[in-house]
């Protein structure tokens, strides 16, 4: 009787790690899941606003709401990395907090290129990052900057629409008070 349980919690095992295999192999076949990984790893330091501000980024805006439901949060943008016309995964243009509880709390990134500089390298075809195509805002918008291509990537805070969705309904401006508050 002692056998066959062994054997039975051996097979359980092996079946267990067949599947997590499966899963990281998957993943890593994901370019999806991929940029999201490089995400996380490239802004785990941000969690900590300072460390942000030090590294080149500041409050632009203020809490950005969706038309519809939803926010994106509290966009700090490096105007270096805006200006340079490179999408590096490693260097989002812009980093997402939340203000709740009087703590800023990092929620993901976005990925900004403007479209006339991107365009006059690229006449014909949309940005891509990580396999997704970013998305268009043209100009004049509500933020007051020209014609854009971004792409969201939710890595610190789960999006019931999606990791790349714009909008996040799990996120609000509720909170928000204004740029001078600080984590």
């Amino acid at each position: 009787m002692k056998r066959s349980r062994l054997t039975t919690l051996a097979a359980a095992v092996a079946a267990s790690l067949a599947t997590l295999a499966a899963v990281v192999q998957l993943g890593a076949a994901n370019p999806q899941a991929k940029l999201a990984e490089d995400v996380r790893r490239a802004t785990a330091a941000y969690h900590d606003v300072a460390l942000a501000e030090k590294a080149g980024y500041g409050a632009f805006l203020g809490c950005v709401n969706g038309p519809q439901e939803g926010a994106m949060g509290v966009h700090y943008v490096n105007g270096d990395y805006v200006n340079d016309d490179v999408l590096d995964p490693q260097k989002p243009e812009a980093l997402m907090y939340e203000l709740k509880d009087g703590k800023l709390r990092l929620l993901g990134v976005e990925y900004i290129i403007f479209a006339e500089k991107w365009h006059a390298k690229n006449p014909k075809a949309a940005p891509t990052l990580g396999g997704q195509v970013m998305h268009y805002t043209g100009s004049p918008n509500r933020y007051g900057i020209p014609a854009f291509y971004a792409l969201h990537v939710w890595a610190w805070r789960p999006n019931p629409s999606g990791v790349f969705a714009d909008w996040n309904t799990k996120v609000s401006c509720d909170d928000f008070t204004g740029i001078a508050m600080k984590p």
